[in-house]
């Protein structure tokens, strides 16, 4: 994949202080049946934790990527930055500011300003209806941006420019366009308020590998050149390893694992990890023993004691079975495994 890899200068110029903070956050979906059917059936609510006090820290101009398998909670982490969701415990903060009080405030619009979102399929995000000139044009207008129509066009024009795609596309419809050339309009769409913080919920799992590279290199240009900050979703390795400068690992619910992308790539620490690489083919043929994923993630709604991989990972002991682990700092890792703290495996092994 040709992706642009080489380090962006905001990333060399990051300050100390973080622009994202992320402490024991948490959000639990209540998924009961209607109440006459569990009164007749005699069934008790049931709730799913999706995230379940998940912390970590993005310092600006860097790409966070969370991974891992569907329904690992890494979505509704997503959305939880960006308030669409409430969190039922923790907080979110931008800037030492927490958004959930913010939002709440008389600043919650400058606060939408400085982050948006970008969806997963380029081809439900955007409305059909629309032109691509309304579509961009949809948040200097909530926001107040731009009054005047005329400029209202040229600064479409501009955007739409900054993205690989011409002024006179803004006359089209969606229809119109590929869909990397959707995606395209999505990211326009984002820039429009000139953020800070982009939340990037898998932007080209939808699309062919070769419109991949495409939108990726656009992403990290844009990066460079604005001193863009990104949370990005992906559950595809190859992605993550071009554009993600910190990983994190997520299953169900929690964060197991969280490096620099070269040291989680070179030497994963927790089982899952190492089984989500030996997922992607060898193909250089290097004859490294490999340990296929096995299992599948299991039921939210009962989950299992201890740590939740036990079922699945081939280190697991009785402690595993009964006493879930916590996420400690480990030789500039984060690791959340009761294998890697007692050294029953070491990195990379």
């Amino acid at each position: 994949m040709s992706v642009i890899t080489e380090p962006s200068v905001a990333t060399a110029v990051a300050v100390a202080s973080p622009l994202v903070e992320v402490r024991d956050l948490a959000k639990t979906f209540d998924v009961s049946a209607p109440w006459l059917n569990r009164m007749i059936e005699r069934r008790p609510r049931q709730f799913v934790h999706a995230v379940d006090g998940v912390s970590f820290e993005i310092p600006r101009g860097t790409t966070l990527a969370l991974v891992g398998e569907s329904g690992c909670g890494k979505s509704t982490v997503a959305r939880l930055l960006v308030g669409l969701y409430k969190p039922t415990a923790g907080e979110v903060r931008v800037d030492g500011a927490d958004i959930a009080t913010t939002l709440a405030g008389p600043q919650a619009q400058a606060l939408r300003r400085r982050m948006q979102m970008i969806f997963q399929d380029p081809y439900a995000s955007l409305n059909p209806r629309w032109k691509v000139q309304d579509i961009v044009a949809e948040p200097l207008r909530e926001h107040g941006l731009v009054k005047d129509a005329q400029m209202l066009r040229g600064r479409v024009g501009e955007l739409l420019l900054s993205v690989g795609l011409s002024p006179a596309d803004a006359e089209k419809f969606p229809h119109q366009f590929s869909g990397g050339q959707r995606q395209r309009i999505s990211i326009a769409r984002a820039l429009a308020t000139q953020p800070e913080f982009l939340v990037c919920d898998e932007p080209t799992s939808a699309l062919d590998v070769s419109v991949q590279a495409q939108v990726l290199n656009i992403m990290k240009d844009l990066q460079r050149q604005r001193g863009l900050t990104y949370l990005f979703i992906s559950h595809n390795l190859a992605v993550v390893r071009h554009v993600a400068d910190q990983v994190g690992v997520m299953y169900l619910g929690r964060l197991v694992e969280q490096a620099d992308k070269r040291t989680l790539f070179a030497t994963p620490r927790h089982p899952y990890t190492r089984m989500l690489l030996d997922a992607i083919p060898d193909i250089h043929m290097t004859g490294r023993a490999r340990t296929p994923v096995r299992g599948e993630v299991p039921n939210p709604l009962n989950p299992p004691t201890g740590c939740s991989f036990h079922p699945r990972c081939p280190h697991a002991n009785a402690r595993c079975q009964q006493e879930r682990p916590a996420l400690l700092s480990l030789h500039g890792v984060r690791v959340a495994c009761h294998a890697v703290e007692e050294g029953r495996i070491s990195a990379g092994a």
